[in-house]
């Protein structure tokens, strides 16, 4: 099996120097909001940037105002139009069925039986590829080629960044003759700073490290994620993209997450929640389905000393609630939420975040009533909801808002104009 994985290099910053006729490798431009404060996180940092110590996703208030760069605000519809753009490109090489999309910017390909057809060597079908993408959109990438997605991942993060290609290779053998000492150890795929601490107490700090400790050890800390370290620790990845494509979930949730832009009292956030409630429920019956329980989880700010808005995180509040019945009426769920958080949120701290999730959804069909239960008014809901879902579809989101999502903290309106919490561009 032989592996590409791609990734397109400072994507956001890069899209905005294209659509500016910038060079995208030597210009300084970061990709920020700063209708939102200097705290702002910056979404993308520009190659050039980086070189000059900026770290990717800093705040925007740590990048140093005399490096004299461009800040673009964020357009999430013009990056997705220019993803799929790129995505059609790898189509034009590989079916659809060994592509595997990772992220907005990063993919997986199974080249394992087109070598063959395009009779090149793996990386000069990964440099054919790249050259075809900044020939037809100006976008830069980097790539990996390995013997599994494991491997060809590791070769594009580590490998590829000391090759003037900006194409990396491993195999196996390669992997422990190059990287087994590499440090950080948090440079390799799914090890993260708090994975890396945790083998730390051990003496471990590198792959190597990893393969002489007694697996005893390791699943007694880890758990089940034992199994990942120890193959990746050797190279090994059993997982083919035919698996991703396969995968189906044992269960499933609905769940919506929202960090406010600024804090957030505690009546204030009870807004938001119900308008994140009403949301959801309207996925729900788009959907036919229904939920037997609901999770809801809030975060608490704490602006730190200096001037900006940088926050860092505290203790949450988080509970569950098995509901009476298995539904997706409004009224119940929106009832059952807001008794969960009065039950569980500090009523003195104020709030930032908020994640709720109908848990296990299942076919509508299995939906359950008690003795209380109006049928006639759980279908007139039901049709409202869907009645109201169709017009936004067809006129737009904020088409047909409800009386709190034109109260003075609500947040609906302003987050239907937004792609993935952040400025679409259709303004621009």
């Amino acid at each position: 099996m032989i592996c590409l994985c791609i990734d397109l290099k400072s994507f956001y910053a890069s899209v905005e120097c294209v659509y500016r006729n910038l060079d995208s490798l030597t210009t300084k431009l970061v990709v920020a909001d700063e209708s939102r404060g200097n705290g702002t996180i910056c979404l993308a940092v520009s190659p050039a940037l980086k070189e000059l110590g900026v770290k990717n996703r800093c705040r925007l208030f740590e990048v140093p105002k005399e490096l004299d760069f461009i800040i673009a605000k964020p357009r999430m519809k013009a990056y997705m139009e220019k993803s799929a753009e790129i995505y059609s490109i790898y189509l034009k090489y590989f079916s659809k069925d060994d592509i595997h999309v990772y992220s907005i910017d990063e993919c997986f390909i199974d080249i394992t039986d087109y070598i063959k057809m395009y009779e090149l060597e793996p990386i000069d079908l990964a440099k054919k590829i790249i050259d075809d993408v900044f020939k037809t959109t100006g976008i830069c990438a980097t790539a990996g080629v390995g013997t599994n997605l494991f491997l060809a991942k590791i070769a594009m993060d580590i490998t590829a960044k000391h090759n003037e290609t900006h194409i990396g290779y491993l195999d196996e053998k390669l992997f422990k003759e190059t990287l087994w000492y590499h440090r950080p150890i948090t440079d390799f795929w799914n090890i993260s700073y708090g994975t890396a601490n945790r083998l730390a107490k051990y003496g471990v700090y590198d792959m190597n490290g990893i393969t002489m400790l007694d697996e005893y050890t390791l699943y007694k800390e880890f758990g089940i994620n034992a199994e990942l370290l120890i193959d990746h620790a050797s190279g090994i990845e059993t997982c083919t993209i035919k698996d991703i494509h396969n995968y189906k979930s044992k269960s499933n949730s609905l769940s919506n997450s929202q960090v406010m832009f600024s804090d957030y009292s505690y009546d204030d956030a009870l807004l938001v929640l119900k308008e994140m409630v009403d949301l959801n429920v309207t996925e729900l019956v788009d959907k036919g389905l229904v939920t037997p329980s609901i999770s809801l989880s809030v975060g608490y700010s704490k602006k730190m000393p200096n001037s900006y808005e940088d926050y860092r995180s505290i203790p949450s509040s988080s509970g569950s609630m098995k509901l009476n019945v298995i539904t997706n009426s409004r009224k119940e769920l929106m009832d059952s939420f807001v008794q969960l958080f009065r039950k569980i949120v500090v009523k003195d701290k104020l709030i930032r975040r908020i994640t709720i999730s109908f848990n296990n959804v299942i076919d509508e069909a299995y939906a359950t009533y008690d003795f209380f239960s109006d049928l006639s008014e759980l279908e007139k809901e039901k049709n409202v909801v869907k009645t109201v879902s169709s017009i936004n579809k067809k006129y737009g989101k904020n088409s047909i808002l409800k009386g709190m999502d034109l109260e003075k903290n609500a947040t609906t309106k302003l987050r239907n104009s937004l792609i993935g919490g952040h400025n679409s561009g259709e303004d621009e």
